[in-house]
């Protein structure tokens, strides 16, 4: 399970009658509410139209869902698929068959949620799951926050797949990322995973301006500049992308601050070819997230800028 997960609602989510009482219906959303705008995403089924469904008051639609399919959209939760199926949906069991049918284009992360009536359409299914039951759907049980990546570049892409593919601001924090080192050699293709898409995402980086210890450390600002445009200027443009580069007097904890979430790497995104060796990441809070963000902000004056530069 990644520390981002992308899920499916059917409309009859929020529908009050598909609940014994308005309480229920109020208990329940508020049951995924913190999960979906802390750790989840959610698919705008056909371009939009599963959203714009929460503008009709023909409906009984509970106020605490609309709300929070508003809150989804203003923080970019919402992940806008195309028809997945020549039919338009009419019945809440169609938008089901609807978010069935884009797994196969994409796979989903979590899963789908549902009412029992969708359900017992798909008692066989476990990617459909209950709103009332959600603890029994094992992709819903597996969330956590932390995952342990194999060191390696495959395993870091498919652990970010969702963040970088999805937000839209990204800051690699990471004291000693060199793209010309041996175990940083691969970063480009964490950066190339977020490009080829409009409007591109804002993406910085940020280091220190040395390498070494006492007697050994040496100053790198300069040659920083050129190491980082020989390795990562073609693949950036081929991207669509640009980055800025951030060099600082001296920090060392290591994360990646998106505005889908935060996460701690305590190796940041070094590399290693020992097969087996792992690595901890743990989500931020979104008070914490926001801190970190604030932190290297040029206007926070909590470290000391040495030096910046855009690529390409």
């Amino acid at each position: 399970m990644s520390l981002l997960a992308d899920y499916a609602l059917t409309p009859d989510v929020f529908d009050l009658t598909s609940y014994s009482n308005e309480d229920a219906c109020r208990a329940y959303i508020e049951l995924i509410r913190e999960p979906l705008l802390t750790e989840g995403l959610v698919r705008d089924l056909r371009k939009g139209e599963w959203r714009r469904l929460f503008n009709d008051d023909r409906r009984p639609w509970h106020q605490r869902g609309k709300e929070l399919v508003k809150k989804l959209f203003t923080q970019q939760r919402l992940i806008e698929f195309g028809p997945a199926l020549s039919n338009r949906p009419v019945e809440d069991q169609d938008w089901c068959v609807e978010a069935l049918a884009t797994h196969q284009l994409f796979r989903f992360t979590g899963g789908i949620i549902s009412t029992e009536a969708v359900k017992n359409a798909y008692p066989d299914e476990p990617l459909v799951a209950r709103i009332d039951r959600l603890g029994s759907a094992q992709w819903w049980a597996s969330r956590s926050p932390s995952v342990r990546p194999y060191r390696t570049t495959e395993d870091y892409k498919e652990h970010l797949d969702l963040v970088l593919r999805h937000s839209n601001s990204l800051l690699f924090i990471d004291p000693y990322l060199d793209p010309t080192k041996r175990q940083y050699q691969r970063f480009h293709e964490l950066l190339v995973h977020a490009g080829n898409r409009t409007p591109s995402p804002l993406i910085e980086i940020h280091r220190v301006w040395y390498e070494g210890s006492g007697p050994g450390q040496r100053d790198v600002r300069e040659s920083l500049v050129s190491n980082f445009r020989e390795r990562l200027e073609s693949p950036l443009c081929s991207a669509g992308l640009q980055i800025e580069v951030f060099v600082w007097d001296d920090f060392h904890d290591r994360y990646l601050i998106s505005n889908l979430m935060g996460i701690s790497l305590p190796n940041g995104f070094d590399t290693t070819a020992k097969p087996n060796d792992r690595t901890t990441w743990n989500r931020l809070g979104r008070d914490d997230r926001d801190d970190v963000q604030r932190e290297f902000d040029k206007a926070s004056k909590r470290h000391t800028l040495h030096r910046q530069f855009t690529i390409p």
